[in-house]
């Protein structure tokens, strides 16, 4: 039989899956030693990348953040090819987390005297769930300390330990007197509802649409680079189109989805010849019927398809994963989390950042005409300073929802939500709770907001991804994530005529930057180093 040079099949064209490519491509002397292909089930590269454009700006409609510059190798690449500033305007974010108007629902601004308190707490609550002490008092370690030591171990989920904490502080506060002059609204409720927007805030960074799942132990492995975060001028896809630019034309296959993985777990499987050629381990099943033979595959698909995978009648492992690989795939946390893009009608003023503190769903107070899936959205804001366009993200059960409905009901909703927020806040400007500086935000005529088109992403009915990032669950472990990197079939005393058939990319399966456009890119290295040293070529 003829010797053929080693084939590598990349399966996805996102960030891991091209990083890997990139990385095999260009060490010295793999170009001649490897045969290497990225095979992509949808018609585009970029995977949960995708830059977009709405109303003349332009957006992300996945990944957006670089988060933290201090040796991101994302904020280095945007640096060197000049994707940091542009000319069209972009969603920049400026200002983004300066002066936030907070209004109570029914239309009730609130002042900082009453938002800081808390936002303080909470601020220092996440902070000693990460591990970052440095930012926190001796008084307050042994304070939260002591929340942790009354859960069970390896029980604690963030969302219990930040509600513990909350009840810990109304125990501190009590003999406050009560607020007047916010209608049915007391302290507590304001106090909660002000808690609130920073938990849905943290759902959308975390995609635990539940903070009840999302695993407290695990937080403190979770790393992040220093610096400010920023996103990206000219799009994150200069990015992904930068990576990709290293590779041959054709190496590249859009619309390859794969159905089936054909796999070797025993050294002594027969394995098929191709076109007379010396046999290769691996066949990939395609969708269109159509077949390929590798000796290793990197699968960079989401958790969420993998988590798919796994079931009985998927078939998309032959045969099954491992149990410890599927057990791994199962505990870890999954989640989808969804951007809107509402343009502004003409006429209308700019929009500050705006806080929204809903009342509780079952409160009798709330106002009927809200609709329930935007009342744990935090915030809405423009995407730049003087932007017509409005942005706001959505998390969990109210993600899938904004999925199904189309236009008009987000538009309606959105709508009057928000009029309801500003307009209720001008009636009650005289009030002396108020800043009473919001009549900039709506006409004097006081009409209802309007919408005149509205954008959103749907990540989790696209079935490549099948939701939005990775999570550790309650019951999961960092270790599980270090599992997924675990490429098979698994070394034994038995060894393997065909080891590295199947390797694990992508951001799910990196222990420390799980969720991140950064994590992904590290895995795609790793796992094309795992092949380059298996082969003794000088890996990056």
């Amino acid at each position: 039989m003829v010797v053929k040079k080693p084939r590598i099949v990349i399966i996805g064209a996102g960030m891991a899956g091209l990083t890997a490519a990139n990385t095999l491509y260009t060490s010295p002397g793999s170009a001649e030693s490897f045969e290497v292909c990225v095979v992509e089930g949808g018609n585009r590269i970029g995977g949960r990348i995708n830059t977009s454009e709405f109303c003349g700006d332009r957006i992300e409609m996945g990944a957006t953040w670089i988060h933290g510059i201090g040796g991101s190798p994302i904020h280095k690449i945007a640096q060197e090819i000049n994707s940091l500033e542009s000319e069209q305007p972009w969603e920049c974010m400026d200002g983004f987390l300066d002066d936030p108007v907070t209004i109570a629902e029914n239309g009730y601004e609130l002042n900082p005297s009453i938002v800081e308190p808390v936002t303080s707490f909470f601020n220092k609550l996440m902070d000693f769930a990460k591990g970052v002490e440095e930012a926190l008092s001796k008084e307050d370690i042994d304070f939260f300390d002591n929340i942790t030591r009354e859960s069970p171990l390896g029980k604690l989920s963030v969302g219990s330990f930040l509600r513990k904490g909350l009840d810990v502080y109304w125990g501190s506060k009590k003999g406050q007197e009560e607020l007047k002059g916010y209608g049915n609204w007391t302290r507590k409720s304001l106090e909660e509802a002000i808690f609130a927007i920073h938990e849905n805030t943290q759902r959308t960074y975390t995609s635990a649409g539940d903070l009840q799942t999302l695993d407290y132990n695990a937080e403190s492995e979770y790393r992040m680079f220093p610096g400010e975060e920023i996103t990206i001028a000219k799009g994150y896809m200069s990015i992904i189109n930068f990576i990709a630019s290293v590779l041959p034309s054709g190496s590249i296959q859009l619309g390859r989805k794969v159905a089936k993985i054909e796999w070797q777990p025993e050294s002594h499987h027969e394995l098929e010849s191709e076109n007379g050629h010396e046999s290769r381990p691996v066949k990939l099943h395609f969708s269109d019927g159509s077949m390929m033979w590798a000796d290793h595959v990197i699968v960079t698909v989401s958790l969420g398809v993998l988590k798919s995978g796994i079931q009985e009648n998927s078939g998309m492992f032959d045969p099954q994963l491992p149990n410890f690989k599927k057990e791994a795939i199962s505990r870890l946390g999954y989640g989808v989390v969804n951007k809107l893009f509402l343009q502004l009608s003409p006429n209308h003023e700019r929009i500050p950042y705006l806080q929204m503190a809903f009342h509780r769903p079952e409160s009798k107070f709330r106002n009927q005409k809200i609709p329930w899936w935007i009342r744990k959205t935090a915030y809405m804001c423009p995407i730049y300073g003087n932007s017509s366009v409005l942005i706001s993200w959505f998390a969990g059960k109210e993600a899938l929802e904004l999925e199904s409905l189309d236009d008009e009901e987000v538009i309606s909703g959105v709508s009057t939500t928000i009029s309801s927020f500003l307009s209720y806040s001008q009636n009650n400007g005289k009030n002396s709770n108020s800043h009473g500086n919001l009549d900039s935000v709506e006409s004097s005529s006081g009409r209802e907001l309007k919408f005149t088109k509205c954008l959103k992403s749907k990540w989790a009915n696209d079935p490549l991804f099948l939701g939005s990032y990775s999570y550790v669950a309650v019951g999961s472990s960092g270790e599980d994530l270090d599992t997924m990197a675990m490429p098979l079939p698994k070394h034994t005393n038995f060894g393997s005529n065909s080891p590295l058939q199947i390797l694990f990319a992508g951001e799910a399966t990196h222990r420390t930057h799980y969720s991140t456009t950064h994590g992904a890119y590290f895995s795609g290295i790793r796992e094309a180093n795992r092949l380059l040293q298996h082969y003794n070529c000088n890996g990056v």
